[in-house]
């Protein structure tokens, strides 16, 4: 059966064997009841076999098997990303998209059962005499009431299975898409989340140097005012301030912007959330398992969307073929009739009908030929897209899996930098005031150390955005409730 449809449907015989309709009709009858839908084959992974780099040591945690209320421990956040899953309108849209492809799907597998109708009708009809056999003018009766089988299609081909295939991968396909968007959500909150979290930590900084320097330029005056200090100095002192008032706006500004970016993931902010944590508690660690690429296919919903698709349009190939065989329908009833509606019931008033109707194309300007072309050419489309979205997760999780050892080394160094200029600082300090330096040294001390303590801000806040990342890109939460 399997090879003699591959020679049937080779592209040289098929059109041969469909120019010959009484060979086709033959063929057709020894190939009844068989799927024209060919058979499906996973495509090879068009990746590495491993990461270059699987990730940090002993790391022992899956990302599939956990639940993101057990990753994100921040409860304020936990409180956002509950309500942006609940709020957020393109998840909206997709939770409607897949109640679409849902009802869809129900539409293409009652086609294949047959519909049953009740049906009841009168009808009177007046002949005038001259058209009347005896010459005289007569009035007539009808009543009918029944069952009535409305066109059904015999499916002996596979046509509809493959339409109901085709509805069903649709609709898994949207599943898979909504638990996407889902997790894509998470991820998105809470690297807006930390954003905010960043900008408000470096803001409290910003704040503290403006005092720190409004301090200092105070000080500096009044040495000036006793001749300790020059009017350098004191320009000095001034420009650094200001300096620090301008960095101080601009972290204001976009403070403001991570703030309207949160809001509009999360739809509408809850009242009464509990209090967030600064970054240096959050508890998000990126010591997440790397498992195969093989595996993580497994799991990531993108993926698995992108391969019902991939199902769907290898089923719509199956309704294309279809297309050349014969298609039988029947219509058929069943019930009384009657010239009285008192004798409607009566015995002998029995009545039925059947309509059995065989179609077979013929000629149609190569349009059948043309629809197979056309669902083999989306099926090649189909997997291009399926390949590319592999390739592009293997590269996101490779990125990141390389990335977040060298961000902790890097947090790490910098941490122990800033310690030691603000020790530096301190002693700048103390050795101006004793008059042993210029002012020129605190402030080169100043502005390392302020560029120091915002660094390991910024560092802090990226390694938990690549842990919130990588927990995306590993399939994180798949066990996770809708």
């Amino acid at each position: 059966m399997t090879s003699a449809r591959r020679w049937v449907w080779g592209t040289s015989a098929r059109r041969w064997v469909w120019g010959n309709k009484p060979l086709a009709l033959l063929l057709g009858t020894w190939i009844a009841g068989c799927s024209m839908i060919p058979e499906y084959r996973r495509p090879e992974l068009p990746v590495p076999a491993h990461w270059a780099q699987v990730g940090a040591v002993g790391a022992t945690r899956e990302a599939n098997s956990l639940k993101w209320r057990d990753f994100f421990p921040d409860p304020r956040l936990q409180g956002l990303i509950a309500a942006a899953i609940e709020n957020n309108r393109d998840m909206r849209i997709a939770v409607a998209r897949v109640e679409e492809a849902r009802a869809l799907f129900g539409i293409a597998r009652a086609d294949r059962l047959p519909n049953l109708d009740l049906a009841s009708g009168g009808t009177a009809v007046r002949t005038p005499g001259d058209l009347s056999l005896g010459g005289r003018t007569t009035i007539s009766h009808r009543y009918d009431l029944g069952l009535s089988l409305p066109s059904f299609e015999l499916d002996f081909w596979g046509r509809l299975k493959s339409l109901n295939e085709a509805a069903l991968g649709g609709y898994l396909a949207s599943v898979e898409a909504r638990q996407a968007l889902r997790l894509t959500l998470i991820a998105d909150v809470a690297n807006a989340y930390l954003t905010l979290q960043e900008m408000d930590e470096r803001t409290v900084l910003a704040r503290a140097t403006v005092a720190s320097r409004e301090q200092t330029r105070s000080m500096v005056s009044a040495r000036r005012s006793a001749g300790f200090a020059s009017d350098l100095d004191y320009l000095q002192t001034d420009g650094a301030l200001e300096l620090a008032r301008a960095e101080l706006a601009s972290l204001v500004r976009q403070r403001a912007a991570a703030s309207n970016a949160l809001t509009l993931l999360v739809g509408a902010e809850p009242a009464n959330l509990p209090p967030g944590r600064s970054l240096s508690e959050q508890g998000l660690l990126a010591d997440l398992m790397a498992n195969m690429p093989s595996e993580v296919m497994l799991h990531r919903p993108d993926i698995l969307a992108a391969e019902q698709r991939l199902k769907a349009a290898n089923a719509n190939i199956g309704v294309a073929r279809a297309a050349f065989l014969p298609r039988i329908s029947l219509t058929a009833g069943v019930g009384t009739a009657s010239s009285a509606l008192s004798n409607l019931f009566g015995a002998g008033q029995g009545a039925w009908s059947s309509q059995p109707v065989l179609r077979l194309p013929l000629f149609d300007g190569g349009r059948s030929d043309a629809n197979v072309d056309l669902a083999e050419a989306r099926k090649n489309i189909a997997v291009a897209e399926y390949e590319k979205t592999i390739q592009q997760m293997f590269r996101e999780a490779a990125d990141l899996l390389a990335a977040r050892e060298q961000l902790a080394e890097q947090l790490h160094a910098q941490e122990r930098a800033g310690k030691i200029q603000s020790e530096r600082l301190r002693l700048a300090d103390a050795r101006y005031r004793a008059g042993v330096s210029s002012y020129l040294e605190v402030l080169d001390a100043q502005r390392d150390d302020h560029a120091a303590q915002q660094a390991v801000v910024q560092t802090r806040r990226v390694l938990l955005t690549t842990a919130a990342q990588l927990y995306k890109a590993l399939g994180g939460g798949a066990g996770d409730a809708p």
